[in-house]
Formats: structure tokens, C-alpha cells, sequence
């Protein structure tokens, strides 16, 4: 049966967060709707060079969550883990600029990733931290729709610098570090936590429940099907998207995401985690299976807003599923577990990906994304189910 959901205002630091969230996916997305036609038409390098440069950043990111979420369990602040990782990733970015040649994005791209890397488990533990187990789905929704309206945000202004100034790219990457100091500001000022006292080691250890190992599987495999939205871009490319257009799609895609975190997420409080995360991963299968079949920018315009969907019944989803499942001791440990699973599967995922595109073409690789995503749903129903929460 539906619950009866109580609607109550969200705490003041989620709503801080997700502004904080808003003005830093607006520099970043200024920059990686971009980052395919840079790496190709500037540097001159290819699909698999992509898929090692987003594999190996995010896989990096996510071995430095499962670090910077078990620390902050452990000295139970999460605020000044979280403010460093968004002033290590502003800061980095902006130099993008001055690259001429793959090594140098490389490494200034895993810097970006460092700062995620910092960042994202502390933070995400810190949303549950101050929400009531009912708005939890809500609160996730809402910070991911506010991140994903500054991603509306960012390749609007992109597109407003190309238009200006047709072709120059390193002037949008260097423009990108004027959101950033909005960002680091709301977070100082305006996000507090719930401090708490220094757990023992002893306290620590508690064993995760086995709930959340089976839940994180069923995650790792979905996520070996989940590459890089960057060859959702370059497959745009690819199918006559113009350069000039490339982040106006991005940004109708992003606000798509923005409009419908917040249903999604209220939607799991309501119906329960389980069902809204399988309908959103089938939900993903199906927009790959009309990626591999697309042969027209006007598919390519449609399935990225359908694609859109499956962010908002997802991206808080997934967060307020790990919260559910575990105690607030471990919490930022259980974060920096799922992110670092994420991560991790990101790494062969895109390589794999990039692989097959190069090897057999577009159409055999979406369709690996997506009978992967569909592996993952059932194993979902069958390990998973509906078993969980703590509330």
C-alpha cells in the first residue's frame, strides 16, 4: 500500500546544498558537454582516449569517497571534507584552458574528479543527517534537481560564449570559474550539520547489513552498462548535432532531470525505494535501445530528454536506498561503499564501451549498456526485492 506522506519544509542546509550544488554543476557543465569535441577536434584524439579519461576520473573519484566517507564517520564532522572537495574541483577546472595536449587534461580532470572524490559521500551522508527518514527520497530529489538545474544553467552560458565567440572553447572553460565562488559561499555560510561525538573504533566496525552488500552488486553490475554520458554526446555528434547545439541539448536533457528528481524521489517515499529504482533501470534500458537505433538528430533530441526520466526515478532514489539500509554510525562508510562501486564499474564500463564502438560500431555498444541494465534489474527483484528499510 501507497504511504501517506507528510509534506513538511526541507531543512535549511538541504536546501543550501542544493544551491551549493546549483552553482558548482553550472561551471562544471559549462565545461563537459565540451569535453568530447575539445579532446577530439582540438587535440585530435579518439573514442577510446574518451572512455580512459572519464573511466579513470570517476573510478578515482569513487576510491577516494569510500576514504573521505569512512573519515568522516570517524571525527563525525562532514562540512569541511565536503568545502574542500568543491574548492579543489573549482579551482581545477578553470585551467583546462590553457591544455595542448591529452596528458594535461588528463591530469587536470582527475584533479576535478579529487575534489568530487572528497566531497560527495560526506555530503550525502549529511543530507540524511539532517532529514527524517520519510523526506529522505524528497530531500535526495531535491539536491539532485537543484544540481541538475545548474547543469540547465551551465551549457546555457556555454552556448551563450560560443555564440559570441564561435569555436573558442578554452574562453568557456576559463569563464567557468566565476559559478564556483557562489558555491563556496552558500556552503560556508549557510550549511551546518549535525555534529556529533567521536565515535570509538570499536563503534566503527558494526557490520554493514547484507541488504545494503546485495543492493550495492546489483548497482556494480548496472553501472558495467552505465558509461560515460560522453558518448551519448559524441553519438549526437556522430548523427548531425552541430557543435553550437550540443550544449543547448545538454541543457534541455539536464533540465529534464531537474524537473523530475523531485516526483521521483517523493514517488520512492511514497511507493518504496525498490519499486521506483526498477522501473528507472528498465526505464534506462529502453533509452539505450533507441540510442543503438537512432539514426536521426531528431531521435537523438527526443531520447535525450526520454533519458532525462530515468535520472529523476533514480539519483535521489539511490541515495535515500543506502540510507535507508544502514545505521547514521556508518553512514558516510555505506556512501563512500556505493559511490566507490559506481565508480569503480565506470572505469571498465566506458573502456568496454569505447572498445566496442571502435571495434564493432554505436550500435553493438548501446546495445551492451542496455542488456547489462537489464541483467541488473532482475538481479535486483531477486536478491533485493522489496526487503528493506530501517526507518
Amino acid at each position: 500500500m501507497p504511504r501517506s506522506i507528510p509534506s513538511h519544509p526541507l531543512p535549511l542546509s538541504v536546501r543550501a546544498l542544493g544551491w551549493v550544488s546549483l552553482f558548482n554543476d553550472a561551471a562544471s557543465e559549462m565545461i563537459y558537454p565540451l569535453i568530447p569535441a575539445f579532446l577530439t577536434g582540438v587535440l585530435g584524439v579518439g573514442a577510446i582516449a574518451l572512455g580512459a579519461l572519464e573511466g579513470f576520473a570517476e573510478s578515482l573519484a569513487s576510491i577516494l569517497k569510500l576514504v573521505s566517507g569512512r573519515y568522516s564517520d570517524r571525527i563525525r564532522a562532514r562540512k569541511g571534507l565536503t568545502l574542500m572537495g568543491y574548492a579543489i574541483s573549482g579551482f581545477a577546472r578553470p585551467f583546462m584552458a590553457l591544455t595542448t595536449a591529452f596528458g594535461q587534461i588528463f591530469s587536470l580532470r582527475l584533479l576535478d574528479r579529487v575534489g568530487k572524490g572528497i566531497r560527495s559521500a560526506p555530503r550525502d551522508a549529511l543530507v540524511a543527517d539532517v532529514t527524517p527518514p520519510q523526506m529522505r527520497g524528497r530531500a535526495y530529489g531535491f539536491h539532485r534537481a537543484m544540481d541538475n538545474l545548474g547543469a540547465v544553467i551551465g551549457p546555457l552560458l556555454a552556448a551563450s560564449i560560443l555564440y559570441l565567440a564561435p569555436g573558442n572553447l578554452r574562453l568557456v572553460f576559463g569563464l567557468a570559474a566565476i559559478p564556483v565562488v557562489g558555491a563556496l559561499l552558500v556552503l560556508i555560510f549557510f550549511v551546518k550539520e549535525k555534529r556529533g561525538t567521536v565515535k570509538s573504533k570499536m563503534a566503527l566496525k558494526t557490520n554493514l547489513k547484507p541488504a545494503f552488500w546485495k543492493y550495492l552488486l546489483c548497482a556494480f553490475i548496472f553501472t558495467l552498462g552505465n558509461s560515460s554520458d560522453a558518448f551519448l554526446l559524441l553519438r549526437a555528434q556522430d548523427l548531425g548535432v552541430s557543435l553550437v547545439m550540443i550544449p543547448l541539448l545538454w541543457a534541455a536533457f539536464s533540465l529534464v532531470k531537474s524537473l523530475t528528481n523531485v516526483p521521483g524521489g517523493r514517488l520512492s517515499d511514497r511507493w518504496g525505494r525498490f519499486n521506483t529504482l526498477l522501473l528507472g533501470w528498465g526505464w534506462y534500458a529502453l533509452v539505450y535501445l533507441g540510442f543503438a537505433y537512432a539514426s536521426a538528430p531528431l531521435h537523438v533530441w527526443g531520447l535525450f530528454l526520454i533519458y532525462g526520466i530515468y535520472f529523476g526515478l533514480t539519483e535521489g532514489v539511490e541515495r535515500a536506498y543506502v540510507a535507508d539500509l544502514v545505521g547514521e554510525e556508518n553512514r558516510g562508510h555505506a556512501f563512500g561503499w556505493f559511490h566507490l562501486a559506481i565508480g569503480i564499474g565506470a572505469l571498465p564500463a566506458s573502456l568496454i564501451f569505447g572498445a566496442v564502438w571502435t571495434a564493432v560500431g554505436p550500435h553493438a555498444a548501446f546495445l551492451m549498456g542496455a542488456g547489462l541494465s537489464l541483467l541488473a534489474s532482475v538481479m535486483l527483484a531477486g536478491l533485493v526485492g522489496r526487503q528493506i528499510v530501517s526507518r
